[in-house]
């Protein structure tokens, strides 16, 4: 150990590792990988977002896939680095159909943490750079098209006189996202929109709604935002990058367009896709069907008592229309989440008499402390000025496998409550109920169980803790009158507008609508680890369930997630598209199993 560099180390396992694989036997690479070992592998091993937990598992991915991949060439990528006695680095190799990129983690010599991912696919790379294509046509000849014709000629014929091989159903940033890199790779695309215009979806939300996370957590693909780009961006910013990127991207987007019905043909292995455009019903044939409808289902609202007899407004978050309306008026928002924190903001801000109506504890992080605790190293000013961009960020995150994620956010949230502790108290002495999650894993650890049950906080928190927002924790609404809304505990509270922030449902209830329930309950429930936390029941998976992978319903795919999720992710997603498309062949090893359905 200490007469080698932690470069010298890395490439000697990186070469004891390529030796081992290219014997063709997986037991001669497990003494390389330490008792407790992680490999994760993103599409290069396993066409698959799986990952390998224990020796028993490493050795059995690499006895069905071992052979078939011949993976060779593991190269280290720039200087390895060693820090209270772990050793990392980053580094290439290769498979028999693709180029990849990986990072290891080294407990002494041998591996703690590997991460393996698909960066391209040989014969099918993009056409970037010195590939990339010519654009004029030089020369003369009768009947040249210019750019635009040709485009144009593209977007009349794709759908109706020629098939998309893949169809999008929601064109979000997700759905927009994916297009983008299925554009580049030559993947015939169609994305099925509601709205009008790329965008809408962020256009049409409250007023107040800005980005939560930081620019540098919110790239798109080949395009990043300016460098003058808000840190936090507004609603309508991002609705407007989201149209100019459909555009410049040449994304075949179409707008006011509603999927009604899809179904799976399995003789012929394609979709029969009937969406309504613009009035006109086209059905569409594609052999890959893309759900992107987000991160959730339909919005849950809850069926209260005399709900139909308030003579007030009530909605759902997602319809809130902003503050404007209700100076002066008695309001009730159900939930203590991002959305309820933000909308009791914005009505107070109005003038509006605000009740925030918590059901069950909430974790908030402050934003600031988020910013410089849990994201600054990797995605800041100060980490691109070291050297780590978004596309570096992203990598190093995959790294760290989820059955170990918590205990990298344990130390980062104890610090908050440090950092933080005088608003914490405040809070609690206005009776909000506060927790950092079942292990005191905090916010990111919350969102992939499940979804929910935090706020970064930007402001609302200081308004609920000096009571300007009242709040009534520990409650539900348990019956609506005309003019007021009944508490659980007796409370009855006057009200005007009732906005229910109480989140929405699992993703594949969009599928048991579209598709059956049958196919719904075949793919299962989408999200969550299995971690047996609140709201993300067991068995563990090791994966997000059915995202951006080969899910139990041929051909068809879950998308979605945050703007660094859909960013990072969408990358794997095209290029298992890509070698469907083009087809090769892609023996999907570790399936996962469904355990849950909606």
């Amino acid at each position: 150990m200490t007469d080698t560099t932690p470069s010298q180390r890395a490439q000697r396992w990186l070469d004891a590792f390529g030796a081992a694989l290219a014997s063709g036997q997986p037991e001669n690479a497990l003494p390389l990988f330490d008792d407790d070992c992680y490999w994760r592998d993103l599409v290069s091993f396993t066409w698959n977002i799986r990952t390998q937990e224990g020796h028993d598992a490493v050795r059995d991915m690499l006895a069905a896939r071992m052979a078939d991949t011949a993976a060779s060439n593991f190269q280290l990528e720039g200087e390895a680095t060693e820090a209270d006695g772990v050793t990392e680095a980053w580094f290439t190799f290769e498979t028999k159909v693709s180029r990849g990129r990986g990072h290891l983690r080294l407990k002494g010599d041998k591996a703690w943490t590997l991460l393996t991912t698909m960066v391209e696919l040989k014969g099918f790379e993009e056409k970037k750079g010195p590939r990339r294509i010519k654009g004029a046509e030089h020369g003369v000849h009768k009947g040249r098209k210019s750019w635009l014709e040709l485009r144009q000629d593209e977007q009349a014929r794709l759908g109706y006189e020629e098939q998309p091989y893949v169809v999008i159903i929601g064109g979000g940033q997700g759905g927009i996202m994916l297009a983008a890199r299925l554009r580049r790779l030559g993947v015939p695309t169609i994305v099925v929109e509601k709205n009008e215009k790329p965008g809408d979806s962020w256009r049409k939300r409250y007023k107040s709604l800005c980005l939560h996370d930081p620019v540098w957590y919110d790239h798109l693909p080949y395009l990043p935002f300016p460098d003058d780009w808000p840190v936090f961006a507004p609603k309508d910013k991002i609705g407007d990058w989201l149209e100019m990127y459909t555009k410049v991207m040449e994304i075949n987007y179409w707008g006011s367009t509603t999927a009604k019905k899809a179904s799976y043909d399995e003789a012929k292995g394609e979709w029969s896709v009937v969406v309504d455009r613009n009035g006109e019903e086209v059905t569409l044939r594609p052999k890959q069907l893309v759900f992107a409808l987000g991160v959730s289902g339909y919005p849950n609202v809850p069926k209260i008592a005399g709900a139909e007899t308030f003579e007030g407004d009530q909605h759902h978050s997602s319809k809130h229309p902003g503050p404007e309306a209700y100076a002066g008026k008695k309001c009730v928002v159900l939930g203590s989440n991002n959305s309820a924190h933000d909308i009791c903001a914005a009505l107070w801000e109005h003038g509006a008499d605000v009740t925030m109506i918590q059901r069950s504890s909430t974790h908030i992080a402050p934003s600031d402390s988020l910013m410089e605790l849990a994201l600054g190293g990797l995605y800041s000013e100060e980490a691109v000025k070291n050297g780590i961009d978004h596309h570096k960020a992203d990598l190093i995150f995959a790294s760290v496998p989820y059955k170990i994620m918590h205990s990298f956010h344990i130390p980062v949230y104890e610090a908050m409550k440090k950092r933080d502790a005088d608003l914490y108290s405040r809070l609690e002495k206005a009776g909000f109920l506060l927790d950092f999650g079942d292990d005191g894993s905090g916010l990111f650890m919350k969102y992939l169980r499940r979804g929910s049950g935090y706020y970064i906080d930007v402001g609302a928190s200081e308004l609920v803790a000096n009571g300007s927002i009242k709040l009534k924790s520990g409650v539900n609404i348990e019956r609506i009158n005309p003019k007021s809304v009944t508490l659980t505990d007796g409370t009855e509270l006057p009200a005007d507008l009732i906005v229910y922030a109480t989140g929405y449902g699992s993703m594949n209830h969009w599928l048991a609508d579209l598709v059956s329930p049958e196919v719904a309950d075949r793919v299962g429930k989408v999200w969550g680890l299995g971690s047996n936390t609140t709201k993300d029941p067991g068995p563990w998976e090791g994966e997000l369930r059915n995202m951006w992978k080969p899910t139990n319903q041929q051909q068809l795919w879950i998308h979605g997630g945050n703007l660094h999720q859909s960013r990072h992710y969408s990358q794997f997603l095209s290029l298992q598209l890509k070698a469907r498309y083009e087809g090769l062949d892609t023996p999907v090893y570790g399936q996962a199993a469904v355990h849950h359905l909606r």
